[in-house]
């Protein structure tokens, strides 16, 4: 990225321009923002210049977008986009739009965009590039996905299944108010959770953790189905089984057991907002169970 950042004139000259897209976000710190994609490719880094001509070469794609002076900025020497203009980019120029979704889920995880942010960013750009998919990410993306293979399970439940409603790493109490715990996915409609149980979750005492935790859920009423590594690749049997298994939880009679209403000693940590306006102290210990 440094070696990219090189080709774009002295800031302060009339062709001034910055790295933009992800490598933007890379350079801000976000995590997720690694520079690969899904297969393991490596994605060029994006210069977004003014009045200047840059020479295309491998690993570099260069974009003359209408770009203003206030969405560029200088951190350790790298000039940048903002980060809204930066991640609406990337949104707005992804293959197709589950990959528009998880550049724009990851980007919220970091606290540096929120949705409303980009709701007012993409107001302003009618008729550019990619804004019907931006607009069409916005409306699927949540500020509280923790990783990209959330963020894949969750469209399948979503683009795939259809369900009406998905939450992302809700808290979920009983009704005297103790914290039966947060899982990937739930559909609020059904009571059914979603869960995405990577390499980890099958070392020992991890998975022993995993089956006490699905316990507790179900103990309450809650239907559960877990989605594997090889689900991303064919999702067919995963969406069989959250077919079958939300099928049973509205087959479920009697009152409800559990709330997604928190208890008023709970902090809500759901949304990019509720996150900024934590102290140091308070990010420490309640983002501590995000994903590592």
């Amino acid at each position: 990225m440094l070696e990219a950042a090189q080709l774009i004139p002295a800031f302060d000259a009339p062709g001034y321009g910055g790295v933009t897209g992800w490598a933007a976000f890379a350079w801000y710190g976000a995590r997720w923002f690694d520079g690969f994609d899904d297969r393991g490719h490596r994605l060029p880094v994006t210069l977004a210049v003014i009045n200047h001509r840059i020479r295309p070469q491998p690993g570099i794609t260069v974009t003359a977008e209408r770009f203003l002076p206030r969405e560029f900025s200088v951190l350790d020497g790298v000039p940048l986009t903002d980060p809204v203009t930066s991640i609406g980019y990337e949104v707005r120029h992804s293959d197709d739009l589950r990959t528009a979704v998880k550049w724009l889920a990851m980007a919220a995880y970091s606290d540096l965009v929120s949705i409303a942010e980009m709701k007012a960013y993409a107001a302003g750009l009618n008729g550019w590039t990619g804004i019907p998919q931006l607009r069409k990410a916005m409306s699927l993306a949540s500020e509280n996905s923790w990783s990209p293979t959330e963020v894949d399970a969750q469209l399948i439940w979503m683009l795939d299944l259809g369900l009406p409603s998905v939450l992302c790493n809700q808290p979920i109490f009983d009704l005297d108010g103790r914290h039966i715990g947060t899982p990937d996915l739930l559909d609020p409609t059904a009571g059914l959770i979603g869960e995405y149980d990577g390499a980890l979750h099958f070392e020992g005492k991890q998975r022993r953790k995993d089956l006490d935790r699905e316990a507790d859920f179900r103990r309450v009423g809650l239907e559960y189905v877990t989605m594997v590594a090889a689900d991303r690749r064919n999702p067919a049997a995963f969406m069989r089984r959250t077919l079958d298994a939300r099928a049973r939880a509205m087959a479920r009679t009697g009152p409800r057991r559990w709330t997604i209403d928190p208890p008023a000693w709970w902090t809500p940590v759901t949304t990019v907002a509720q996150r900024r306006a934590l102290s140091a102290d308070q990010r420490a210990r309640l983002l501590q169970g995000r994903a590592a």
